[in-house]
């Protein structure tokens, strides 16, 4: 299902929501925020932004990386000791995750989301942790009976169908977690399998605002208005007021463009994969 501002959003309990007038607070601030960057770009050409993009979000895909690990790991024992896993299973990551809030300071939330039909006793499960407001890391505690809950199908929400689908990490959103901290957050995530099996997905959150303060003065450093979208065309952070953090944004096949991992151009648009970081840099002018 496309990645649409009506449906329930990237993180486990985020549902998606534009920010509804002008340029984000770090773009009008030009990114004077704690822990800003302070961007001294050699020259301040598109590879070297793309780049410094790719390097902001690397530690938290490690992040998903290790979780990704250590989930494969688990489910590995479990199946060489003859039976399937339960949700109880899971709880053998919670050190490891709660580590990871402690050591990286972008990540906000982090777990593994369960394929449905994976788990014994339930039919759908999110080993989720959580750091709040006041420090302090907490589970999160999401209804998902099928009879009352939005949230007990999420396998068409994009942090976990781009995974699924292309065997791929995947950056969704921007989107505003209005049950969780009423934050704008982006979600990274990777899918686990097992024995060549889909298992679900390994993620972790981002505050949006803290990856704005990364990011937006590299954008405002380039010769032209510029942003970042994600494989689905939603900004994910911008210098342009034209396109809005967390808007759909028109323009090429951008799934197809980072799958072949090579600069193009589209209607005066200059476009630059980070990387091996599923976002694009795009960069108006000729």
């Amino acid at each position: 299902m496309s990645d649409s501002l009506h449906q329930p959003g990237s993180s486990p309990c985020l549902v998606p929501y534009s920010v509804p007038t002008g340029t984000s607070a770090a773009a009008r601030d030009g990114g004077r925020r704690t822990g800003a960057a302070t961007a001294t770009l050699d020259p301040a050409t598109e590879a070297g932004v793309a780049a410094r993009v790719r390097r902001t979000l690397e530690a938290v895909f490690d992040t998903v990386a290790h979780t990704r690990a250590d989930t494969a790991a688990l489910l590995t024992r479990i199946a060489a000791q003859g039976r399937g896993p339960v949700s109880a299973d899971l709880a053998a990551l919670r050190p490891g995750l709660h580590l990871h809030l402690a050591r990286q300071e972008l990540v906000s939330g982090v777990g593994f989301i369960a394929a449905p039909g994976l788990l014994g006793d339930v039919p759908a499960w999110l080993e989720w942790w959580q750091t709040g407001s006041d420090g302090a890391v907490r589970p999160l505690m999401l209804d998902l009976d099928p009879r009352q809950s939005a949230y007990s199908d999420y396998t068409h929400w994009d942090w976990f169908a781009l995974p699924r689908d292309t065997g791929r990490r995947a950056v969704a959103g921007p989107y505003v977690d209005y049950l969780c901290s009423d934050e704008y957050s982006l979600t990274l995530s990777a899918p686990v399998h097992i024995r060549g099996r889909f298992a679900g997905v390994a993620a972790a959150d981002v505050y949006l605002r803290h990856f704005e303060a990364a990011v937006i003065p590299l954008l405002q450093g380039l010769p032209g208005p510029a942003y970042l979208v994600n494989a689905r065309g939603r900004v994910a952070a911008s210098a342009d007021p034209a396109h809005l953090v967390g808007s759909l944004t028109k323009g090429p096949d951008f799934g197809a463009l980072l799958a072949e991992g090579r600069p193009g151009r589209h209607d005066g648009l200059r476009l630059v994969p980070c990387d091996d970081i599923p976002l694009v840099l795009v960069v108006a002018g000729d």
